[in-house]
Order: structure tokens, then C-alpha cells, then sequence
């Protein structure tokens, strides 16, 4: 059994280069950038409706776009990590409000932090114990101080908006950084990739 990648998100065209679909945009960098996986394009899963594409690095690799909403997002996940020890290597690329645009934390065995995809996913699998990659949206000031929304209706606003283009640029190079984490983790080790890219 190799890795299985869940970026998370919405689907349908509204929801595209939306802040809450960070995961689904995250996970198609990385499908680009690992050239050497040769992944092909994404395609319909029959049984889950998820769109996957499949490739190999020392070991096979599987993305993983739930087509459901996101916090339905287990359902399609739980087709393809069958069980714990499967769990511990799937990676879910999700959206993070506690960090600025474009840094991330890559962390295992750790709680939801709310976000409704990785709870799904956690009830789904029965386990906190898989690799999460955090991807921070919130905005951050001139000066380099986080200024995250407040209140319920702020923050559905905010993540529901769309990235601007420097923000784009920004996601981009996170994912270029991921794409080497995920190789390091399928090749050498989680802890080393963890070590080097936090």
C-alpha cells in the first residue's frame, strides 16, 4: 500500500481558486511539480465519484479530490485508507486560518483544529494519526502582522473569497516546497521531510 494525497476543498466551478479550497489547488501543484511520479491527469473514480490520479515514486502514489463537500470529505477518503496502518501515510492538504498566507506546518497525529474536511476525514479513517499538511490563507499586513477575520460571517466570507494574484504566487511556491516534502517522505522518511520543511 502506498500514499494516498486528499486535497481538500468544494467542488464545482463557484468554489475554484477559492481560500477554502487551498488543499485542491495545493495537491495539483504537487501533481505537477513531481514530474518524476509521472501522474496523469485527474479522472473520475467510479465507486467514490472523488477525482484521483496515480503515480509512483519508491512507492505508488494516489491523489485524492473528494467531490464532496468538504465536510464530507471522509467518504471518498476512507474508500482508499482502508485501515490505521494505511493511515499513516495519507497526507490531507487543507486550508489553515492560524497561519499566514503561504506558510505551512506539515504535522502527525494531532487534532482537527476545526476544520470541518479534517474531522470528516479523522471520523472516517477512526484516527488522528495521519500527516496533515496546514496551509495558511490568512492575510498579513505590511509590516508582516497575521490579521485574521472575526466573527462566523467574516470568516465564511473570507474563506469563501477568492485568492488574489500575489496571493496565487505566494500558494505557489508553498506547493513547489510540498512537492519536495512529499518526495522526501516517500523516499527517505516522514520524520526527515518533517525536520527538513517545518
Amino acid at each position: 500500500m502506498g500514499y494516498v494525497i486528499a486535497g481538500l476543498g468544494n467542488p464545482g466551478e463557484g468554489y475554484e481558486n477559492t481560500r477554502h479550497n487551498t488543499g485542491r489547488i495545493v495537491l495539483d501543484i504537487i501533481r505537477k511539480k513531481l514530474t518524476e511520479a509521472e501522474f496523469g491527469d485527474f479522472e473520475k473514480d467510479k465507486k467514490t465519484g472523488a477525482l484521483i490520479s496515480k503515480g509512483k515514486l519508491k512507492e505508488p502514489i494516489l491523489l485524492v479530490e473528494p467531490e464532496d463537500f468538504m465536510n464530507k470529505s471522509g467518504q471518498a477518503v476512507k474508500t482508499f485508507v482502508t485501515n490505521k496502518k494505511a493511515a499513516e501515510k495519507l497526507i490531507v492538504i487543507h486550508d489553515d486560518l492560524d497561519l499566514p498566507i503561504g506558510r505551512y506546518k506539515i504535522c502527525f497525529n494531532r487534532g482537527s483544529g476545526g476544520h470541518k474536511g479534517v474531522e470528516s476525514i479523522m471520523r472516517a479513517v477512526d484516527t488522528e494519526a495521519f500527516l496533515r499538511f496546514r496551509i495558511g490563507i490568512s492575510p498579513v499586513t505590511p509590516s508582516g502582522k497575521m490579521k485574521k477575520p472575526r466573527g462566523e460571517k467574516a470568516v465564511s466570507d473570507f474563506i469563501l473569497g477568492k485568492f488574489k494574484p500575489s496571493e496565487t504566487t505566494v500558494l505557489n511556491k508553498a506547493g513547489e516546497k510540498l512537492a519536495q516534502a512529499v518526495q522526501m517522505m516517500v523516499e527517505e522518511s516522514r520524520e526527515k521531510a518533517m525536520s527538513v520543511f517545518n
